[in-house]
């Protein structure tokens, strides 16, 4: 067993009246991805933002005031995503949230096993709207999570949530510490910054002779300044070597279409490339790192200035 069927979630942003439509919505969606055989569940970031639509309407555009109301709701949506991992016998990256911690709020994705225990990689880099409106904190550490599959084969994976996977050094320590797969869930609200987020899990695929999956949030929610607009379509990418797509994309939905996007992904082709592809990045990655030295300035010709 050399394969894994993943899910990747282009989630769609609705006004839901309670809880228990959200219970239903979340519910419905881990059947239908569970229902097409899938062992990997992914959803985006901040995918659990919707929940700001059940807060008071004097909450819903401000984004410091959210985060402490959002803090209620924590316990049972990790009851909620570890009842639907071990009902359906999958493992789910759920929608990040931002999470109370130590003296501020991260941006947290919480992973559950099959078995409804839990962990989670919270993002390490911050946007600017981050940082500099929301004043959400940098999490710290990256974890490779090992999922034992159907097939009796182990999978090790890791998560860069959305502007982490612009970074090289990030995804190359969840590499080297065994991850054949990247997650990248994303809350982008323009074409180019799904395209900043889509460039980087394609080079990260390509660095690491991995797959990538991307899972974006789909969002048109003007009662939420939070929220309001986000893009994209989810999309599987692979180093674009022997036996894998020759342009890097092994999968794409439609742009700005809710629902799942699931593929078979065959972990023999990229453990064949690393070995032994037309290129071995993974291989000269020490080399490029030793080689590259501090720039050297060479002036061209006479009259050049500064």
């Amino acid at each position: 067993m050399t394969g894994v069927r993943v899910a990747a979630a282009a989630y769609g942003v609705d006004f839901l009246p309670d809880w228990a439509a959200y219970e239903a919505k979340i519910g419905a969606w881990v059947q239908d991805a569970a229902d097409a055989g899938a062992e990997l569940l992914v959803f985006p970031e901040y995918a659990a933002l919707e929940l700001v639509a059940l807060l008071p309407a004097e909450l819903h555009h401000d984004v410091l005031g959210m985060r402490p109301a959002l803090q209620k709701f924590l316990p049972e949506f990790l009851a909620l995503h570890a009842r639907l991992a071990r009902q359906h016998a999958v493992c789910i990256v759920a929608g990040s949230v931002p999470v109370a911690h130590a003296v501020g709020y991260v941006n947290r994705a919480h992973v559950f096993a099959p078995d409804g225990t839990h962990s989670w990689q919270d993002k390490l880099l911050m946007t600017r709207f981050e940082a500099e409106e929301w004043q959400i904190s940098p999490g710290a550490g990256v974890r490779v999570f090992a999922l034992g599959l159907r097939g009796g084969a182990t999978l090790r994976f890791g998560v860069a949530t959305c502007y982490d996977s612009e970074f090289p050094g990030l995804a190359r320590r969840l590499a080297e510490g065994g991850a054949e797969l990247l997650l990248v869930p994303s809350f982008t609200g323009s074409r180019a910054g799904f395209t900043r987020v889509r460039v980087g899990s394609m080079a990260r695929a390509l660095e690491g002779q991995c797959y990538a999956v991307h899972a974006p949030l789909i969002a048109d929610a003007p009662w939420s300044y939070a929220l309001e607009d986000a893009v994209g379509r989810a999309s599987v990418y692979a180093p674009a070597d022997d036996g894998l797509p020759e342009d890097g994309v092994v999968a794409e939905g439609g742009w700005n279409e809710p629902g799942w996007l699931i593929r078979d992904l065959d972990l023999a082709l990229t453990r064949h490339v690393r070995a032994d592809g037309h290129v071995l990045n993974w291989r000269d990655r020490a080399a490029a790192a030793e080689r590259a030295t501090p720039a050297e300035v060479v002036t061209l010709g006479a009259g050049v200035v500064g």
